[in-house]
C-alpha cells in the first residue's frame, strides 16, 4: 500500500515539473518575437501547439494554464511585459484572446491519438491554430472596434509564419507523440 502511495506521490510530483517546465518553455518562446502592431509575432503558438501534442490534452492544457495564471499574477511571462505592463492590465490588452486560444489549441493538439493518420494529425494541429487565431481577432475586434481592419492587424501578417510553423508541426508529429509514452 505504501508503495503504491509513493508510486502517485512521485507521478504528480512528476506532472508538476512537467508542467513547470512547459511554462517555463512558453515564457521563453514569448521572447522571441518579431515586433508587429498590434500583435508581436512570436513562437508561441508553435510551442504551445507541440506541448498539446508531446504532453496530451489534460498535462498541455495545465501547462498552458499555468503560464496564464503566472501572467496573470505579474510575472513577466508575457510579449511584451514588463515593457508594456504586467498582471491584468496585459493581459486584457490586444493579446489576451490569443492568450486565451493557447489554452484550447493546447486541449485540441493534445487530443491526436498515438495512432493517428495524417489527416487527423493535420485537421487538429490547422484547428488548435485557428482557435488561437479566432479568439485573438474576436477579443482585438472588441478592442479596437470592428470598424479597423481586424484581420489585416490580427491575422494577415502570421499566416505565412503560422503556415510554416503547422508545416514543421505535422511534420513533426509522429515523432512528437512518441514523449507522449513517458509522460
Amino acid at each position: 500500500m505504501e508503495i503504491s502511495k509513493n508510486l502517485q506521490s512521485y507521478k504528480y510530483l512528476k506532472y508538476l515539473l512537467i508542467i513547470i517546465l512547459g511554462s517555463i518553455l512558453i515564457t521563453l518562446s514569448a521572447k522571441i518575437k518579431i515586433p508587429f502592431y498590434p500583435v508581436p509575432m512570436t513562437m508561441q503558438t508553435f510551442v504551445v501547439v507541440m506541448l498539446g501534442i508531446v504532453l496530451g490534452s489534460k498535462i498541455g492544457s495545465a501547462t498552458v494554464l499555468l503560464y496564464l495564471l503566472e501572467g496573470l499574477f505579474g510575472l513577466p511571462v508575457f510579449s511584451n511585459s514588463p515593457e508594456k505592463g504586467v498582471g491584468l492590465i496585459y493581459f486584457t490588452g490586444p493579446t489576451m484572446g490569443y492568450l486565451i486560444g493557447f489554452l484550447f489549441a493546447a486541449y485540441t493538439a493534445g487530443k491526436i491519438r498515438l495512432d493517428a493518420n495524417y489527416y487527423d494529425i493535420i485537421f487538429k494541429i490547422v484547428f488548435s491554430v485557428l482557435i488561437i487565431y479566432c479568439l485573438g481577432m474576436l477579443w482585438l475586434g472588441n478592442l479596437i472596434g470592428w470598424d479597423k481592419p481586424v484581420f489585416n492587424l490580427g491575422a494577415k501578417p502570421f499566416l505565412l509564419a503560422e503556415l510554416l510553423k503547422i508545416t514543421i508541426l505535422i511534420l513533426s508529429a509522429k515523432f512528437l507523440l512518441k514523449f507522449r509514452k513517458f509522460i
